[in-house]
């Protein structure tokens, strides 16, 4: 019995079918065993009934037995092998290489000997000379792929040219004119390039923190803007329904009043024409009764005393005039817009109020001004001196030289934002925006085409300047315009500051390079007196 077990193998205790280690172990009448669970399944997906291993038929289904004798040396062997390949080492933890039969835990490694040994198996390399030379590191697993597999040797250096760990050996061989360091210099410069890239990754992972904040600070402040405005609507469409409600009542009294006034007309004149005619009637009865005397002398005598009839009144000019509402409603109508009007300023305009928040602080480039212009110190104020001023500057490619224009110093590419600038008592301006890229040295249209997004000021009539241009209604006393872009959405537009009112917005605009502020103060004599300058303001939201 000894000796069969000793020629027992692993392949005698597998199954045929699954290739693991039996579980219930049946046989079959042609002799051959298989898991009782294997054999069931194999058979109830077949049309034939045949043997996995030897395809022996058979007529009907088998009636599988257990096998005592085969079932006991499974279990024996089956056991051991199961030990065998379920050592006692936790997941993760690395097992001892020494250990037969249940293996322990290693405590170290070593890579002279490539082998991972337990507290008991590690203590000759405690004890014996040889064996305490050996390098010895906390436990690892896969130890012979620290061996060189063609020189069988510890890989300790690396290869700078070819970027791959060497042994000794290879340094003269394969690597002999390579520059090698060992592994742990290489080690420290990899681990400070990973200290390095944890570094950045770390940074985009705060810049990421950061842009996920300001989104929800944005959408914060949108949902602050969207109450705002909703009060504020509220309260200019509650004080306007107040008042067409009042100016509702009032036409409705002005109307009713008119008509009772007319109705009073009409009914006196009624009760005239039916006085009068109760007296022509009376009148004709007393006619036709002395028609029918026959006496002489009575007839004479009463005709006598008929009283004259009273002088007759001319109703052929008498006329009932319908009263008349022509002008009431459109003065109800004009009242209503002033009223508008009023409100909005009195609220602040909450367009204007939601666009001034994205106030910049720009200043003007004289390295941008024609020659003509004069720039102040602070780079807030330009006016143009005329031919008088004209100075003799160092050419430069930001310079405008055929027109008389400047730019600011702050350029954008990105985001909203938005200025102010003063033109009181100028009869002629020109501002706006315009990209990088415009030709400032030679003339051209000025247009979006051509990258000028202006308002343009002249004798009382205010333009978009495109192709063909764009009126604007004005209303007079214009002295300071807002100008708001939003360089995402394409959108340009243009305030009257002091009246709070929107003028114009240049919507789908397409831009794809930095957008600088524009000013042209015009000639500084125009129409009378065009010295004025430019001034770029701050922004006053309590306006």
């Amino acid at each position: 019995m000894a000796s069969a077990n000793t020629s027992w193998s692993e392949e005698n205790s597998s199954c045929s079918i699954c290739l693991d280690v039996f579980s219930s172990p049946v046989s079959t009448p042609c002799g051959h065993n298989f898991c009782r669970t294997c054999i069931t399944k194999f058979w109830d997906e077949q049309v034939k009934y045949k043997c996995p291993v030897c395809n022996e038929l058979f007529n009907t289904r088998p009636d599988l037995r257990v096998n005592v004798l085969f079932s006991e040396m499974v279990d024996r062997f089956g056991t051991s092998l199961r030990v065998k390949e379920q050592p006692w080492v936790e997941r993760a933890e690395v097992p001892c290489d020494v250990c037969t039969g249940t293996q322990l835990k290693a405590v170290k490694s070593c890579l002279v000997c490539l082998i991972s040994c337990c507290q008991t198996h590690l203590e000759p390399h405690h004890r014996v000379a040889g064996l305490k030379k050996h390098r010895l590191v906390e436990p690892m697993d896969r130890l012979d792929d620290r061996m060189c597999k063609k020189h069988d040797r510890l890989l300790e250096l690396f290869c700078q040219t070819e970027q791959v760990c060497v042994c000794l050996l290879c340094t003269e061989t394969d690597h002999k004119s390579h520059p090698v360091i060992p592994l742990k210099e290489e080690y420290e410069e990899k681990t400070a390039q990973l200290g390095k890239i944890e570094a950045e990754v770390k940074q985009l992972i705060q810049e990421r923190q950061k842009n996920i904040q300001e989104i929800k600070d944005t959408v914060k402040r949108i949902k602050v803007d969207a109450d705002r405005e909703i009060a504020d609507g509220v309260q200019v469409l509650t004080a306007l329904m107040r008042r067409i409600e009042k100016w509702q009542d009032d036409l409705n009294q002005m109307v009713k009043e008119k008509l009772k006034s007319t109705e009073k007309q009409a009914a006196d004149l009624i009760k005239e024409l039916e006085q009068e005619i109760e007296d022509l009637t009376n009148r004709s009865s007393e006619v036709k009764q002395l028609s029918h005397t026959e006496d002489h002398l009575h007839f004479l005598q009463t005709f006598r005393s008929l009283k004259d009839p009273p002088p007759p009144r001319d109703w052929t000019t008498v006329e009932v005039r319908p009263p008349s509402y022509v002008g009431t409603l459109r003065r109800s109508l004009d009242q209503l817009e002033e009223t508008l009007n009023m409100e909005m300023k009195k609220s602040g305009d909450p367009e204007l109020k939601r666009v001034q928040q994205y106030e910049v602080d720009v200043t003007l480039d004289p390295d941008t001004a024609n020659p003509w212009l004069t720039v102040s110190v602070d780079g807030k104020r330009v006016h143009n001196g005329g031919v008088k001023i004209k100075k003799r500057l160092r050419d430069n490619p930001k310079r405008f030289t055929q027109y008389v224009f400047v730019l600011t110093r702050q350029s954008f590419s990105s985001g909203r934002f938005y200025f102010e600038v003063q033109v009181k008592d100028k009869p002629l301006w020109w501002l706006g925006v315009a990209r990088e890229s415009i030709n400032r040295k030679g003339r051209t249209e000025l247009t979006p085409e051509t990258g000028y997004w202006t308002l343009l000021y002249n004798q009382d009539v205010l333009v978009f300047v495109d192709n063909p241009t764009v009126c604007v209604p004005l209303r007079a006393g214009l002295q300071k315009v807002g100008v708001f872009v939003d360089y995402d959405e394409g959108l340009v537009s243009f305030y009257d500051v002091e009246a709070r009112v929107h003028l114009y917005s240049a919507t789908g605009c397409t831009f794809s390079e930095p957008l600088y502020p524009f000013l042209h103060p015009g000639p500084p004599v125009y129409q009378g007196n065009n010295s004025p300058p430019l001034i770029i303001s701050p922004v006053n939201q309590t306006d």
